[in-house]
């Protein structure tokens, strides 16, 4: 909710807002760790993300990270956060333990979106500007792969197998499939026009 800087929390049973939660300056991007406890929400102006107890909406911590944080994962152990920060070129890697940045990836021009995979070894990240996909080894917070996709790449999914990660190219209209195992794009498919997200069931 960029216009009032909340964050809606919203019952999927009765599709009702049950609460709202002030956090930093156009949060847009958000992310619930693995066991729904805590969330996780990227504040594009005030250049820090906020950590949300569930249980209690409230804001816990206040973890500053890189220039206009945009996309954010938590890996399916919820020990670490990512968060693409779209004008300083890099991820950070928050450590969720003790809500410290504890490394920064450099990665291609303007990050905006970033996935783990499901067995947490892999991040993947958009470059908007360089048309490309960052692939993050979490284990060494290093950047194993760079990948070339479409125009204007911006949303990233991976699939429950760890086998494909799909890329959203806004700028061609394209979502491109890529081979996980060889980091090679194996189809390009025509969507809509400027495509921004994608999920995977």
């Amino acid at each position: 909710n960029q216009v009032s800087n909340t964050l809606s929390v919203i019952n999927t049973t009765s599709n009702a807002v049950t609460a709202t939660v002030n956090v930093g300056s156009a949060p847009l991007g958000v992310a619930v760790n693995p066991t729904g406890t805590l969330a996780y929400v990227a504040n594009y102006i005030s250049n820090n993300v906020s950590v949300i107890d569930i249980a209690t909406n409230i804001v816990t911590a206040t973890v500053n990270v890189g220039v206009n944080p945009l996309g954010v994962a938590v890996d399916p152990s919820g020990t670490f956060a990512y968060v693409a920060n779209a004008n300083t070129n890099n991820v950070s890697v928050i450590d969720i333990a003790t809500n410290a940045v504890i490394a920064t990836v450099n990665v291609g021009t303007k990050p905006i979106d970033v996935a783990v995979n499901p067995a947490g070894t892999f991040a993947y990240v958009t470059n908007q500007v360089s048309k490309t996909l960052s692939v993050i080894n979490t284990a060494t917070n290093t950047v194993l792969a760079t990948v070339n996709v479409g125009i204007g790449p911006s949303g990233v999914a991976v699939n429950p197998a760890g086998t494909f990660a799909y890329v959203t190219n806004q700028g061609s209209n394209t979502l491109s499939v890529i081979n996980t195992a060889t980091n090679t794009v194996t189809a390009t498919v025509n969507v809509g026009s400027a495509p921004l997200g994608v999920a995977v069931n």
